[in-house]
């Protein structure tokens, strides 16, 4: 008897240490993500399955508590970890510890050309979001600069979308690798700000698949992005964040995207269409997206009480809510329940170095003209000739990490231009006197979103004041810094309005003309996101694009201007001399036109394919009256050094549907510093049986070379970059016959070309 009791307990025993030592599948790691997906979603409640699908607050959605995920949250990028808001409203939390290192926008990103450089970047904003708890970074945003009066241009890659699919897949796959996700923004066809959630876009297939979708493509497939936020426009009369078409056919169908789509903040309408057309998250609707509705009401959410409700009631199965459930458990397992994740940091000196990297190496060098009586050009300033500088301009003093929409930061540091200026060229030269003169009055607003901005920008002065000074003290002056452009106020480089026209703000223009007739040694140092009338173009010796480069702005600006760095930086957009030089102005689609009811805008794309130096290509092959170039070409850049580009060589001349071919050139440094080159290789289709632009970028490679020194570049290409979308057959597709490599330094500046089949 007391062996069958023994056994008894032991069996009892056994069986209880087993229940205990068991890991529950959803919780093994040993065991396939899809498995534990499986197992978790079988386990959840209807609420839980609700509760994960939207907020809970501004800026976060729940996990499910009960089987240990946790909360999920994400934050605005993409320059840097936006500070923390209160719960349910904008306003900051008054944390300490929420500051960060700012980097350059993404317009100056683009401008390095180096993928390698979008790579650091991903990987230096990862660590800072690890140290932040924030699990999904809101960027980085790739719509095509389709007109230069988009508010939010500066958050983007320019307007190609081969440059900015090739730098948005390193930074994915950087800031990924550190365990926090990319919410590549805004799918798509957002390509202006004003009236964006009324906004219902026309555009031709070819159009959206050649240009405005080949960079979330290239971060779905190439940089396996763990989520995407749809826009607030409209495609084919259907918001995007619920879009049929966009989300549920060429996202996740197409593209096999197997991750979780968001909505931007207040960017739904309707619970069935979200429910039907692909939206995953919702974020931002009734608490205060956009407008104040009621407080603490996320169950109002378009994905919450309503969706319940119509699923109890027989409306909907459970299957598209199992769906969406299972794609933010899938975003759960590569996030906030990946148990090996690296460490963050937050404001490491190695993020400041990769800012700095980032903003010296997308500074670009437009002009640099030798002055009357000089024997060299301006830059880079010799300073041991001179005693006497002026600074002029707000932008000179104005912190540009704050404002502009929803990329607004709380740096910890900002070297504003005039002083990086300062104590760089004090370190060199400490007898040389720096004076300031503000010039004009753009802004004085004192703070943003709780950030002040640093430096008071009150000013009691008037404009012609504030002129006279500046003359003044230039009659003094060796040579004049002129430190202007845009910023981040409404109507400017901001989010939710357009800019009201294409020039420079304030009285700039007339400082500058002022300044030009008693000094005309002038550098302009230009801050923005966008281009602008120049109208003193031909009376300005030097141009030098700055963007916003956010923490280390003025030791960057001061680095190159000094000569201790080589400017490399490439221009990611036309920049245009006038408006009527862009296809969208020109062809009067923009901003389009209300429908009746005024409710919504019809803009019809009709520039179609012919965005950029596209549109430029087509006028001149046309041969139509223009009124003039425009200022400076799609990847244009100067640089201290010169360089040459010798004869193109191929490894084949026909290539086959399976094949690729590489074209070679060599690239020498023909001057006395060392330097970088971007070698861009553009290519024709010279038999097509449809209409195409003259060229298009399909290449490109940044070389570094010590003064003399040559290397072979080569630009390898397939079958792909001789595509066009077949809007007949939703294909694409590569004819047989001739194609011509156009190889150069811009769009405008080609230097060689081969021609090759197509067999």
């Amino acid at each position: 008897m007391r062996v069958i009791v023994a056994a008894i307990l032991f069996t009892i025993h056994s069986s209880l240490f087993t229940a205990v030592a068991q890991t529950p599948t959803y919780l093994d790691e040993s065991k396939p993500l899809e498995q534990r997906i499986d197992d978790a979603l079988a386990r959840m409640t209807l609420d839980e399955k609700i509760a994960v699908i939207h907020a809970q607050s501004k800026f976060s959605s729940p996990g499910v508590k009960r089987l240990g995920f946790p909360d999920l949250w994400t934050d605005d990028g993409p320059h840097g970890v936006r500070p923390d808001v209160l719960w349910d409203e904008w306003e900051q939390a008054g944390q300490t510890n929420d500051s960060c290192v700012a980097f350059p926008a993404l317009t100056c990103l683009a401008a390095t050309w180096n993928p390698d450089l979008a790579r650091l970047y991903g990987e230096s904003l990862g660590e800072e979001a690890l140290y932040r708890n924030k699990s999904v970074m809101l960027g980085p945003g790739v719509n095509i600069f389709r007109t230069p009066l988009n508010g939010r241009n500066f958050e983007y890659m320019g307007e190609d979308p081969w440059l900015a699919s090739r730098m948005v897949v390193p930074y994915v796959q950087g800031l990924q690798s550190k365990g926090v996700a990319a919410c590549v923004k805004h799918y798509a066809l957002n390509n202006d700000e004003e009236y964006r959630h009324q906004v219902n876009v026309i555009v031709s297939d070819r159009a959206l698949h050649e240009i405005y979708l080949p960079a979330f493509k290239a971060a779905v497939q190439e940089g396996g992005a763990w989520a995407i936020m749809g826009a607030y426009n409209l495609y084919k009369n259907q918001h995007n964040c619920h879009n049929d078409i966009m989300l549920n056919k060429i996202l996740k169908q197409d593209w096999g995207f197997d991750g979780v789509v968001i909505s931007d903040w207040g960017g739904c309408h309707d619970t069935d269409e979200a429910v039907r057309n692909g939206l995953d998250l919702e974020f931002g609707t009734w608490t205060d997206g956009l407008t104040m509705g009621k407080t603490n009401a996320y169950d109002a959410y378009y994905l919450a009480a309503a969706y319940k409700q119509a699923i109890q009631q027989g409306k909907y199965t459970t299957k598209e809510l199992d769906e969406k459930v299972r794609r933010v458990l899938r975003l759960f397992y590569r996030t906030t329940m990946k148990r090996n994740k690296p460490v963050g940091f937050l404001c490491s000196e190695s993020h400041y170095d990769a800012a700095l990297k980032i903003a010296q190496e997308g500074i670009v060098l437009l002009k640099n003209d030798v002055v009357k009586k000089d024997k060299n050009p301006l830059l880079p300033l010799d300073l041991s000739k001179m005693q006497r500088i002026l600074v002029v301009g707000e932008n000179a003093i104005k912190m540009m990490t704050v404002g502009g929409g929803s990329s607004s930061l709380k740096a910890q540091r900002e070297i504003l231009p005039l002083d990086g200026l300062k104590e760089k060229i004090s370190n060199i030269n400490y007898q040389l006197s720096i004076d300031y003169a503000r010039g004009y009055v753009g802004d004085t607003i004192q703070s943003y979103n709780g950030v002040t901005v640093g430096r008071s920008l009150y000013e009691t002065r008037s404009q012609a004041e504030l002129t006279a000074e500046a003359v003044e003290k230039a009659r003094e002056a060796d040579i004049v810094i002129f430190i202007g452009g845009l910023n981040k106020s409404n109507h400017q480089d901001c989010e939710g309005h357009d800019r009201k026209n294409y020039d420079l703000p304030y009285a700039q223009n007339e400082v500058i003309e002022a300044i030009l007739k008693v000094n005309p040694r002038l550098v302009y140092v230009n801050i923005s996101g966008n281009g602008a009338t120049l109208p003193w173009l031909d009376k300005v010796p030097v141009i030098v694009q700055a963007w916003f480069i956010g923490s280390e702005a003025g030791k960057a600006i001061a680095s190159v201007l000094t000569g201790e760095v080589n400017p490399s930086g490439k221009l990611p957009f036309t920049w245009y001399a006038s408006l009527d030089q862009c296809g969208a102005h020109a062809t009067g689609s923009y901003p389009g036109t209300w429908r009746a009811d005024h409710k919504i805008i019809d803009e019809e794309y009709k520039e179609g394919l012919f965005v950029g130096y596209r549109w430029i290509d087509k006028v001149k092959s046309e041969k139509r009256k223009v009124k003039s170039e425009p200022h400076f070409p799609f990847g244009y850049g100067l640089s201290y050094t010169t360089f040459k580009i010798g004869k193109v060589n191929a490894d084949k001349f026909e290539l086959t549907a399976d094949d690729k071919i590489t074209f070679t050139v060599p690239v020498t440094n023909t001057g006395s510093v060392a330097g970088a080159e971007t070698v861009q290789l553009y290519v024709s289709d010279l038999q097509s049986s449809v209409e195409r632009p003259v060229k298009e970028l399909k290449a490109f490679r940044k070389v570094f070379l010590q003064p003399g020194e040559t290397q072979q570049v080569s630009l390898t290409i397939d079958k792909s970059a001789l595509s066009f979308y077949d809007d007949q057959t939703g294909q694409w597709t590569a004819e047989p016959g001739e194609f011509k490599a156009l190889i150069g330094t811009s769009s405008k500046n080609i230097v060689c070309d081969y021609k090759f089949r197509l067999k």
